[in-house]
């Protein structure tokens, strides 16, 4: 009797224990999943550091920015400044590996920008002005940016042992652009950017994926001026100019004139024209309208293209590595 009571305890008492481990296992979030590895690639190059950088005690820089929210400078760690980036410029509840690949983006940017620019902050070696640099939310920091954090500090990326320009952008409208066709950037196209068909999640918002935006021809031709070419008070003709490989316009001809495009969308409302991807624009009874899609420049990562790519499981350095031309993931501290 006393055996059968022991073995129906114990039958009982693994019962119970199968249970939880089901119950363990079917409460599970990406969260609670063994920790991934980023795969280094060890024969990368580790970018040289900025001069003059001051180290903390974890071994990783102190830098001192300009906080427009608090009209402030600061001295933050550069893990913690990241954390804050992180949580502006993406959704913290995104999946995991999206959010390391733009911790590694966010930590690469502010290097390069101290290395090669000044904030127009006087003091500050960057600044939380969207306008120069990146956007800063530290209220919005969670536990899950912290751990996106964590598990790529001092990750930046290398291309040929220097470090990149970071780029990304919101939403690429299913194709990336190089810099001097998306950002009239001046230096060139670097070997390390590419055009790249980018699969931006379905779950992307319809205002990003198709829109429209519609401008006074007052508007257009004030904005068109902003960038050096004169073109009268009030745009009388417009048309899509130039096109890039990537299909996004390049110039635009208002009254005859050619007008660089990604500096006119600057100059009208960028979160209005919202991208240079545009199918056509149409003047009507003094309204000017573009319809286009995608959100932002296009250059490097699109942010929900990341979101898609970490949602079918793949890593933060598969990711950045999609976005950019022959760049590694190195340890920089």
């Amino acid at each position: 009797m006393k055996r059968t009571m022991a073995a129906l305890l114990a039958a009982l008492i693994a019962l119970v224990a199968l249970a939880a481990c089901q119950q363990s296992a079917a409460t599970r979030s990406d969260d609670d999943q063994p920790q991934r590895q980023t795969n280094l690639n060890r024969d990368a190059s580790v970018p040289a550091l900025p001069e003059g950088l001051e180290f903390g005690e974890d071994g990783a820089p102190v830098i001192t920015i300009y906080n427009t929210a608090t009209e402030s400078y600061e001295d933050v760690g550069l893990e913690d400044y990241v954390a804050g980036v992180l949580a502006g410029e993406m959704r913290n509840d995104w999946p995991m590996e999206a959010l390391k690949a733009q911790a590694i983006l966010a930590r690469t940017f502010v290097l390069k920008f101290i290395d090669e620019k000044e904030s127009k902050y006087p003091g500050a070696q960057i600044s939380t002005d969207i306008s120069e640099a990146q956007a800063y939310a530290p209220q919005d920091v969670n536990e899950r940016v912290k751990k996106a954090v964590s598990e790529t500090r001092g990750l930046v990326l290398s291309a040929d042992g220097k470090l990149p320009y970071a780029w990304f952008h919101a939403h690429s409208g299913g194709v990336t652009e190089l810099p001097v066709e998306g950002l009239s950037y001046e230096g060139g196209n670097p070997a390390y950017t590419k055009i790249v068909e980018s699969p931006d999640s379905d779950s992307a918002p319809t205002s990003m994926k198709h829109w429209e935006a519609t401008f006074t021809a007052e508007e257009v031709a004030a904005a068109a001026r902003e960038t050096g070419v004169n073109v009268g008070d009030v745009v009388n003709s417009i048309e899509l100019g130039e096109k890039s490989d990537s299909g996004r316009t390049v110039t635009f001809l208002i009254n005859g004139h050619e007008v660089n495009a990604p500096n006119l969308r600057v100059n009208l409302d960028s979160t209005r024209l919202k991208s240079t991807l545009l199918e056509r624009v149409t003047l009507d009874k003094g309204k000017v309208t573009f319809v286009g899609r995608g959100y932002g420049h296009g250059v490097g990562m699109s942010q929900w293209g990341a979101y898609q790519l970490a949602g079918e499981g793949r890593s933060a350095e598969d990711i950045v590595t999609y976005y950019f031309n022959g760049v590694s993931v190195a340890r920089a501290w």
